[in-house]
């Protein structure tokens, strides 16, 4: 029986059995050998032979998106219409059949867009070119999930499955808990917090379908037998998404104004050019990246050029920026920086001072 045959198996055995106190370890089993054989599907063939055709692109901006969705969905033309880029759209499917880079230009930042093909159902198996486009999808810092809203809920639970099969977390936090393998000494398990999803038995099952037999293991927050088993494989992407919903123009209001209000879904009509300045704003917000300018002394402030940081980058940060020359760092003193981090302007700061959207910083020499 093949990797794909034992997957699909589990799969309805899991479904079969009704979630209850007395198969809760047996279901805990199962998860643990799903993961594991669908990690051996996602590892490339060992077998000598001609490599495959991949499509990932050099990363270059400042950040990176990627645009999944399945064929057809406006995924091209929105390409087309927020970069400079022409992306071939047609009303046929599959019409865009290899990556295809753009670059969104805004507040002064680079933001490379990807268009990756359409997802098929049975994309993590491969199908449709399906594993190289997530394996893209898993190096971006947002991805950009495109719905066709005359659709309904369907696409996107199909979407939000196969990228969940290959290990991409939507809109989740890496699970709080501790796990370090051990040469010897058997299971250490312990909480700080009480858990009513796993038991030490479960963690001991799981860990032992990963011929795992001593570690230590320490849960901070009340976590599920599928979170444990992101923390035990260790290859999990959690990364944020957005749904944007496209082809409005096509339904009615009420149906518009139900998907606008799903948490982090943005309602857009590529045809008609609608909400599009809205979505910017909110990647924006999910790329979470600031403007910091730059001030020599007795000069005004350079608006011209920002230099594009994470939040929560400090001015130490700053000064390993490529922009900056990499001599200010051993002759840093302390900046004076102008903006909304500050008590008042200019206000006097070391290395570890964070910076602000919009911030203005002046470094002085020793």
């Amino acid at each position: 029986m093949g990797i794909l045959e034992k997957i699909s198996e589990i799969e309805k055995e899991i479904s079969r059995t009704q979630k209850n106190k007395a198969t809760e370890y047996h279901l805990g089993l199962l998860k643990a050998k799903l993961a594991k054989y669908r990690a051996q599907l996602l590892e490339p063939s060992k077998s000598a032979g001609a490599k495959g055709e991949g499509f990932d692109v050099m990363k270059s901006g400042d950040a990176r998106v990627a645009l999944i969705g399945f064929p057809s969905v406006g995924k091209s033309t929105f390409l087309s219409l927020m970069t400079s880029t022409e992306s071939e759209a047609a009303s046929y499917e599959f019409t865009t059949l290899t990556c295809i880079p753009g670059v969104i230009e805004y507040k002064g930042a680079n933001i490379q867009l990807l268009d990756l093909p359409g997802i098929i159902e049975g994309a993590a198996q491969g199908k449709g070119r399906g594993r190289q486009v997530i394996a893209v999808a898993r190096t971006a810092d947002v991805v950009i999930m495109m719905l066709d809203a005359t659709k309904g809920e369907v696409q996107r639970e199909l979407l939000e499955k196969e990228l969940e099969s290959v290990g991409i977390r939507l809109n989740r936090t890496k699970p709080n808990i501790y796990f370090k393998p051990k040469k010897g000494g058997g299971l250490s398990y312990n909480s700080t917090v009480p858990l009513t999803q796993c038991s030490e038995k479960l963690v001991q099952l799981i860990l032992h379908e990963y011929k795992i037999f001593n570690a230590e293991v320490l849960f901070r927050e009340d976590c599920t037998p599928d979170e444990f088993i992101d923390v035990i494989v260790g290859n999990r992407v959690y990364m944020p998404c957005l749904y944007v919903y496209n082809k409005v123009d096509q339904i009615s209001i009420e149906e518009v104004d139900r998907l606008a209000r799903r948490p982090h879904s943005v309602v857009i009509s590529c045809g008609m050019k609608l909400n599009l300045d809205y979505l910017l704003e909110t990647l924006w917000e999910y790329l979470a990246l600031i403007c910091i300018y730059t001030k020599k002394r007795g000069e005004r402030p350079n608006f011209g050029e920002a230099i594009i940081m994470r939040r929560g980058a400090s001015v130490e940060h700053v000064l390993q920026c490529h922009r900056i020359h990499r001599t200010l760092a051993s002759q840093f003193k302390y900046a004076l920086v102008w903006g909304t981090s500050t008590k008042y302007s200019p206000q006097r700061v070391g290395l570890t001072h964070v910076m602000e959207h919009e911030d203005v910083i002046q470094v002085v020499k020793k």
